[in-house]
């Protein structure tokens, strides 16, 4: 029987105009889907033209300007149809969705589903989710490591070549291939898992990281809040 992590595995990464899932843009994304660890990778891109100024920020991280986006993006609306199809299309497959920092991919797609198509991701899917995130699994699994969690700490740590970062399509495939480093190291504790359990279990390992997170924050003044919930938060409550 071939383990979860050997098995199909689809990834899913945006760039955007910035960090805050209620109000930034996506400009870009990809889709990876490997039916086997070693396989060819079949990847499906999109570029979009936001309607809003990409910063200055924004565009030193992943090298996409206004102009680019305006001469070869394209409208929004259709294009977070599409991939909201595409990722409900994995889910029915059966495939699990590698998404490194799963709240915030998933959470900017169903704003910006919100914001053109008037739904939301949870109406594109007839399957549940069922998510791996590179960065809960690490930090669960070797939790007393020192350093930094970003994708390209977790590539060094686990031997990921990451070619093209900050590249939707190689920021995906990267972290698809986290993912079966991170089973086969710890494959004594992962194993006997399905990935819809491990799903499950992310959820109450992100909410403990989280916690942990805001203690930590607390105890240094910081006010920043971290929010518990994964692999999507909750749709913020209308201003009265």
């Amino acid at each position: 029987m071939t383990l979860w992590y050997e098995g199909p595995l689809a990834a899913f990464d945006t760039e955007t105009t910035g960090v805050d899932v209620e109000e930034d843009r996506i400009v870009s994304a990809a889709v990876v889907v490997q039916d086997t660890a070693g396989g060819r990778v079949r990847t499906s891109r999109w570029l979009v033209n936001p309607g809003v100024p990409v910063p200055p920020g924004a565009t030193e991280v992943h090298g996409l300007t206004d102009d680019h986006l305006q001469r070869n993006g394209r409208w929004p609306a259709p294009v977070m149809e599409e991939i909201a199809r595409v990722l409900a299309e994995q889910c029915a497959a059966g495939r699990p969705l590698v998404v490194m920092n799963a709240p915030f991919d998933l959470t900017l797609l169903d704003r910006e589903l919100r914001r053109h198509r008037a739904s939301s991701l949870s109406r594109y899917l007839s399957a549940p989710l069922c998510v791996l995130d590179p960065r809960v699994l690490d930090k669960h699994l070797d939790r007393y490591r020192k350093g930094r969690r970003t994708l390209t700490d977790l590539c060094a740590q686990y031997e990921v070549a990451l070619e093209g970062a900050h590249d939707a399509a190689a920021d995906a495939t990267a972290s698809l291939e986290v993912v079966r480093a991170v089973g086969r190291r710890f494959a004594s504790r992962l194993e006997r898992l399905t990935p819809a359990e491990l799903h499950t279990l992310q959820s109450v390992w992100h909410a403990a990281q989280a916690r942990g997170l805001q203690a930590w924050f607390a105890r240094n003044g910081s006010e920043e809040r971290v929010d518990t919930a994964w692999p999507l938060r909750p749709e913020l409550p209308a201003a009265a």
